[in-house]
Formats: C-alpha cells, structure tokens, sequence
C-alpha cells in the first residue's frame, strides 16, 4: 500500500472524536493491507517503529527534527522554530512549510508503507561517532521524497507524537473486525497482552486468520503486559467481593519487575515493558542463582533496603537507579534493592497464567531458593476480617504501602494485562509518624555496610522508663 493512502487515512481519523467512526476507517485500512505490510502499518499507526518492548528509538530530538525540516523546506530555521511554538505540532509545520515550497517529489516515485518504516529504521539504526548528522541526512532524504500530507505524519512518528488518537485497544478491535468478529476481541487481546506486539497479531491474523493466534504462546524474553489491581475502601468490602476468604500480599512501594529466565541468562523487564537488565546486575546475577528450573517468567517487586537495618525505603530510592549507564557499580553500592517475588507466569515452558493464584504461588514458592536479594513476598491467606487487618497495619509498619487481595478461586487466573476485581489493592494514603520528640541515649551501634562500611551502621537508642525508673 502507498504512504499516501495510510496518510489519507490518518487525517480521516484525526477528523473525528467517534471512536466508532476510528474504528471503522482502522478496518477499512487494515483491510487494504496486504499480509507483508500490515505489521508495519499497524507499528506506525500507533506511533512507533517496533514493539514497545525493542528498545529501538529513533533518537531525534525536536530541535534536530526542525533543523531538518527548514533545510528541505528552504525555510529561516529560526522562523520554522517560531512557527513551531506557535502552532504546537510538528506535523502541521512539516505539512505546511512542503506545501509552500511548490516542489515536485524527489525522482517522482511514490513511497509505499515499507520503504518508509525502513528509511525510519535506518534513522534508528545510525548510532557511534556523526550518527546525529547521518540520522539529520537520512530524514531529509525521506522528507525530499515525501508529500506535505506525508510528512505531516512522518515528523510525527520521528519524535514520538502521533496524536491521532489511536489507543492499542482500538487496533485490538479493528483487527477483531477485519479479520474475525467484533465477539471475538477478546481472544485478540489476549493475545496481544502476552506478546505485547499488536504488529504480530496483526500479521498473524491477515496470514491465518483467528485459529493462528492459538500458536502465540507466552515466550521467555517477550515480556507480557501486567495484570492490574481493582481498589476498595476497607477490608470486609474485600473479602465480600472475593466470597469471603482472599491471600493478602504485602503492597510494596517499588518497581514493578518481571524477570525472564532462559538456562541461567536472566532479563528484567517494567511494567511498561522496558528493559531493565543493565540497571540492577545484582538481581540479574541473584535471580539467576535463586531459579531452581530452566527456564521462566517471575513477577516481584524490586524494593530499596536499608542494608544496616533492614528497614524497606520509598519508591524514590530504588527511582534513582533508572536509566543509569553510567555509575552502575557505585549505585549498587549506594542504593541496594531486593527483588519481592510474588507470582510465578512461566515455568520450564509450561504457561501458568491460566491456573489459579495458590497453583502459582505455590510453584513459585518451590521454584525460588531465597537469598539477600531476591525473597518472597509476605502473604497470608484467610477469611478472617481481623486477620487480614492485623496484616495489613503489619505491612505498614514493615514500611509497605498497604496490601494486595487476591483471588484463591478456582478462576484466579493470571488477567495479562487487564485490571480487575481478582487482584484488589488497598492501601492508607498516610502512615503514623511519630508527633512528638523524644529524648534517647545512644547506647550501641551495629557495624555499617554499603556507603556506611568502616563506620557505622543503624544505631541501637534507649530512652527512660519512668515507672521502672530504667
């Protein structure tokens, strides 16, 4: 299919807010697509190049985009950045200034949906020494062979602002439509949530239709979209919805990770679906050591600690660990975490999603042996009102945000990527503190580790008893 037509398509869409209306141009697109192509349209449609889980960014900034943009517009490229914070978006500058430029396309010939994901691709792939400059030619090669309609949506994918207001669930309904029906895009989704890759469902679908989304199978290193929590005021709401008996699980206040585990090589992945393996060797190496099978997908929550207590620190700790490429080492030093392990997805190529949550955490349980870094989370289960409370002011004082419910039906399964009232969180949005001072006497100290190494650590204090005069 031509560029021009996916572009003709796209103004169509960003000319209505009925999502029946999207829905209903997506198909007639999907449908024009041929099987080698629709992948493609589809990445592009929803803004990006590739699954979100391939750390592959075009890597433009604005500012790089619009000098691009006044060199083959043969525009002031401080006017273009003038005209650029006026109107807001790119897309609409691109668009505008080509038209004003009067000129013929590059060599006449039209761009059709794969020439420019790959131009795209190969804007991606220029990295080392001059890759700014190599990427600055590569784009303007695509914007001299490009209509003013084209790369008005061209500009936007280079940096990461489609704004046509496709979401993923309205590809997963299009795709239903165009190749199944409308009833069946469930079976979609579930498919798009363990593979998080709407381009191969799509290209599936087109070649084999619905029957070949049963070989898309949960796979090791292909991370798969999270299952969600629902919320409720107070326990015995709880325990009403979930028929009166639940695991309670402490809520850590960390980072969502799935670890991957492939014959002792291990990836870790977000809750968005970025890689984290480079950030936190030190769980890589201990999940490694701690996974009794071969291969597997686990799920945890990676929780700063105080190393000379014990005690578990906020979100904002273990925060400063991301996006580190640098200082690695010093980090692990600096800000140690733990991985809280608390369900189990995948296990020596046998799919777990589908069992209940006590089958899960069951062979979670046997499939860890615990160490300093990576431990089980904290669970009970009971049907106990009273119970379940004394846990949950447990796992505030332990430093958690609150507690996680969840389903021991026979229907707990693992919901990839949807929120829902098997899973149901609750939490205080304040802790007790202490309101008023108190006069302690140093008494001892434990030796410190970490940063604190050769000095020391936790303090140990007393304070007196009046009473005991002690």
């Amino acid at each position: 299919m031509l560029y021009r037509e996916v572009a003709d398509f796209y103004e169509k869409v960003e000319a209505t807010t009925k999502r029946l209306e999207i829905t209903a141009l997506l198909v007639d697109m999907l449908k024009k697509s041929d099987c080698g192509e629709i992948a493609n349209v589809v990445y592009m449609t929803h803004g990006r190049l590739f699954p979100d889980f391939i750390p592959v960014k075009i890597g433009m900034a604005e500012k790089m985009a619009l000098r691009t943009l006044a060199t083959v517009s043969r525009a002031d490229a401080s006017a273009v950045e003038s005209m650029y914070r006026e109107k807001g978006d790119i897309g609409i500058v691109g668009e505008e200034l080509l038209a004003r430029a009067a000129r013929t396309r590059l060599g006449g010939a039209e761009l059709n949906v794969n020439e420019v994901h790959g131009m795209l691709s190969d804007i991606t792939g220029a990295t080392g020494a001059g890759s700014q400059e190599q990427k600055v030619n590569l784009l303007a090669n695509l914007l001299a062979s490009s209509t003013p309609k084209e790369a008005k949506y061209i500009l936007r994918i280079v940096i990461g602002k489609m704004r046509i207001g496709v979401a993923a669930m309205t590809l997963v309904e299009a795709l239903a439509t165009t190749f199944a029906t409308k009833a069946d895009k469930d079976e979609v989704e579930r498919s798009f949530n363990i593979t998080s890759d709407l381009g191969t469902v799509a290209s599936t679908m087109c070649r084999e239709g619905l029957p070949g989304l049963k070989k898309l199978k949960l796979r090791v290193n292909v991370p798969l979209r999270s299952m969600l929590a629902e919320r409720l005021p107070g326990i015995r709401e709880i325990l009403d919805k979930m028929g009166g008996r639940a695991a309670f699980d402490y809520k850590y206040d960390g980072l969502r990770m799935q670890a991957h585990i492939d014959n002792g090589k291990v990836r870790l992945f977000s809750r968005q679906l970025e890689e984290l393996t480079g950030q936190f060797p030190e769980i890589v190496e201990s999940v490694s050591s701690a996974f009794r099978g071969q291969t597997g997908i686990i799920e945890g929550e990676c929780v700063p600690v105080d190393i000379n207590t014990g005690e578990l620190l906020p979100f904002q700790v273990v925060s400063r660990r991301r996006g580190r490429k640098h200082g690695v080492s010093e980090a692990v030093e600096e800000f140690p975490v733990t991985l809280f392990l608390f369900d189990l997805l995948l296990y020596n190529g046998e799919d777990y999603t589908g069992r209940p949550f006590p089958e899960r955490r069951d062979k979670l349980n046997e499939s860890i042996g615990k160490n300093d870094r990576v431990k089980l989370s904290t669970v009970v289960v009971t049907g106990s009102e009273e119970e379940a409370e004394a846990f949950f002011n447990e796992s505030l004082e332990s430093g958690c945000e609150g507690i996680v419910a969840k389903s021991v039906a026979n229907d707990s399964v693992y919901q990839a990527g949807a929120r829902g009232w098997l899973w149901i969180k609750y939490k205080k949005d304040y802790k007790a503190e202490m309101i008023d001072t108190v006069d302690l006497v140093v008494i001892g100290a434990f030796a410190g580790r970490g940063r604190r190494s050769g000095t020391y650590g936790a303090l140990l204090m007393a304070t007196y008893d009046k009473q005991k005069d002690a």
